[in-house]
């Protein structure tokens, strides 16, 4: 495996055949309207946030001139598949991709609505002339709050396609926060871990050569005991493990760099034969567009809030991205 820690170092090496298949947390994607039924209420133009029009559209932009260059060095072609975490509803993502860097790409989504109470989702653009979706469904995350309640948190989205002429099965998540602890919800996360391996194993009883890409925001680091759980299966590669440094990761918090941000995949992308996908490396994209440019947070991820104080930036995560090939 080629491991790389960021596009910057990666070089113009793009084959017609490479594509690259990516996930990306947007970051509050909001529209501007009031949903009473979501605690949403920070991004309204009234809103804590004083969120209008103006910085929903510029967000948007930025947000695609992101999207339409992650892997550029790697593949001719804009990412195939994009899972995105922290979008509103439907909505958003229709103008996310109706815009100028999108429009013209032949972009489509797949896209639920969940119970989270902050009415954030997931969801996964895909380019239709490399995608074709054969069936997609929310799995729900059924786990109780110490409380006794039930966790109103993302569902995971499922999507059965084939990409190319090879079926896969793709699985979208953005897991539970670590907002009261990482030790106290870790057993949120690992719940997570094992519904996606209910459904693998559901899956492989059917068809044991299937494929499966899991990516998300996985709220934990390759080595916590949620992702060690599912790679303990025996079914997966993690090859974003090892993009993870001191000086290196997809987010950052205090000071901290961390690798929520990742793509899972299973052995069967390191497959060579006609009509498969191999795995051929993995990133972070951090070109210094994304990048704050100054003070103390330079380097870290633009982000387009810090607290009430509106900096008008992408996103608090950086892309991250697989490269495959397609073998013939």
């Amino acid at each position: 495996m080629v491991m790389e820690t960021s596009e910057n170092e990666a070089g113009n090496t793009y084959k017609e055949d490479h594509f690259v298949i990516a996930f990306y947390n947007l970051e509050n994607l909001f529209d501007t309207k009031n949903n009473p039924y979501s605690l949403d209420d920070d991004f309204t133009p009234k809103g804590f946030k004083k969120w209008d029009n103006k910085r929903f559209f510029k967000k948007t932009r930025k947000l695609a001139k992101a999207i339409s260059k992650i892997g550029e060095a790697h593949s001719e072609l804009p990412p195939i598949l994009i899972g995105i975490a922290e979008v509103e509803n439907s909505e958003v993502i229709d103008k996310l991709l109706n815009t100028k860097e999108l429009q013209e790409i032949a972009y489509d989504y797949v896209h639920f609505d969940s119970p989270d109470e902050r009415g954030i989702d997931t969801g996964l653009i895909y380019h239709k002339e490399y995608f074709d979706v054969l069936g997609a469904m929310t799995i729900p995350l059924l786990i109780d709050g110490e409380n006794g309640e039930r966790d109103l948190t993302r569902d995971i989205l499922y999507v059965h396609g084939r990409l190319n002429q090879e079926e896969v099965h793709v699985f979208v998540n953005h897991w539970p926060s670590r907002r009261d602890g990482a030790e106290e919800t870790a057993y949120k996360r690992i719940a997570a871990a094992n519904t996606i391996l209910t459904k693998v194993h559901e899956i492989r009883s059917k068809n044991s050569s299937s494929n499966f890409i899991i990516m998300g925001d996985f709220n934990d680091d390759p080595k916590s005991e949620s992702l060690q759980t599912l790679m303990d299966s025996g079914l997966f590669i993690n090859p974003m493990k090892q993009l993870l440094s001191p000086r290196m990761g997809s987010a950052n918090y205090k000071g901290r760099w961390s690798l929520f941000d990742q793509i899972i995949l299973s052995h069967s992308f390191l497959n060579y034969e006609p009509g498969y996908h191999s795995f051929k490396n993995a990133h972070i994209y951090s070109p210094e567009f994304l990048k704050e440019w100054k003070g103390k947070y330079k380097g870290n991820p633009f982000r387009t809030y810090a607290g009430k104080k509106y900096l008008g930036g992408y996103s608090d995560h950086f892309p991250v991205y697989v490269v495959v090939k397609e073998n013939k």
